[in-house]
């Protein structure tokens, strides 16, 4: 008889046991679930190992499209942990462990709310509301980010720190406007319908091909067609982000990789130009791919991390004793 194959590793560094795992990393992860008016989210925070090292800020991460917070996107948040910062981090409606139809994004002024929900809630606690807090989000959390952003009261975020930005569909990622319109004509019974051209973002983000294996293996990752109301709801808001970038007057960071097939750099570009931030950092990375940490071959991703290092720690250090009148 054909022996059965071998069970997939329940994480992306193997079968280690998650608390030895991140010890092994330098930080301590909790999990939990936070419960929003709109459903229920999955929640990790990533903290300095040793309990007396003193924070020197908050982050709050968002995941890209179809990801979630426990598989390789925990590369970002264990390195920020390291750098001493309190890190946390909500699988988006609709993916991962959070409630919500799979990879549905119908409403992402919803999402976006639903997210920072959680965000403010760790924000205003007493051990991190005089501390600098920035709001973090990669790819569509990009996105997510910006509106989270838009979203919040004067003076809440230190800054944003954005990794290939979904501010821009790429021409070969675009949805027929065509079928978005026919979709359209039955008054929302197909938005939920994972009808739409698949594109196979997956191996158009990741350059190193063992990256690649390890990424694709995420169980919890969505592998579907992309839904009719996601495709028409991020055409919407990547329009409606592009004409307000003007609102954005906090410091800002934000990297792309000039090979990037998923997110277009001319929208980290615009972001950039259009700003009206005093202090703002465009990073452009020659022949890098769209996900610069999980996706790259080291050398390349040490350097993206060294970067995103530099620049909140000179901010930390920049604003730090101002920021303490959330």
């Amino acid at each position: 008889m054909p022996s059965e194959p071998p069970a997939p590793a329940p994480n992306f560094w193997g079968d280690m046991p998650e608390e030895e795992y991140y010890t092994s990393q330098g930080v301590r992860n909790t999990k939990s679930y936070f419960q929003t008016p709109n459903g229920k989210l999955f929640t990790q925070s990533f903290l300095p190992l040793d309990p007396q090292q003193p924070i020197k800020g908050s982050v709050y991460m968002s995941h890209g499209y179809g990801s979630d917070t426990g598989w390789m996107f925990q590369r970002i948040c264990m390195s920020y942990a390291t750098w001493g910062y309190a890190v946390f981090a909500a699988d988006i409606l609709g993916h991962g462990r959070s409630e919500g139809i799979r990879c549905y994004l119908g409403d992402m002024q919803k999402i976006a709310a639903t997210s920072l929900c959680f965000f403010k809630s760790v924000r205003s606690r007493e051990e991190y509301k005089h501390l600098p807090a920035f709001l973090f989000g990669e790819s569509m959390g990009g996105l997510a980010t910006l509106l989270m952003f838009f979203q919040s009261e004067p003076d809440t975020w230190t800054g944003l720190i954005f990794s290939a930005p979904l501010f821009v569909i790429p021409e070969p990622m675009q949805p027929s406007r065509v079928r978005l319109f026919m979709y359209g004509l039955l008054f929302g019974m197909a938005d939920t319908w994972a009808t739409m051209p698949d594109n196979k973002m997956v191996g158009k983000s990741i350059k190193d091909p063992e990256k690649l294996k390890i990424v694709a293996g995420n169980p919890r990752r969505y592998t579907g067609p992309p839904r009719v109301g996601t495709m028409r709801e991020l055409v919407w808001q990547t329009e409606f982000v592009q004409n307000n970038f003007y609102k954005v007057t906090v410091p800002f960071l934000t990297l792309h990789g000039t090979s990037d097939g998923v997110t277009c750099p001319s929208g980290s570009k615009m972001l950039y130009e259009k700003a009206s931030s005093q202090d703002k950092t465009l990073k452009l990375y020659e022949g890098m791919y769209h996900s610069l940490v999980q996706g790259e071959p080291d050398e390349n991703a040490n350097i993206v991390l060294a970067d995103m290092r530099a620049w909140i720690e000179e901010r930390v250090e920049k604003y730090g004793p101002k920021c303490n009148g959330y």
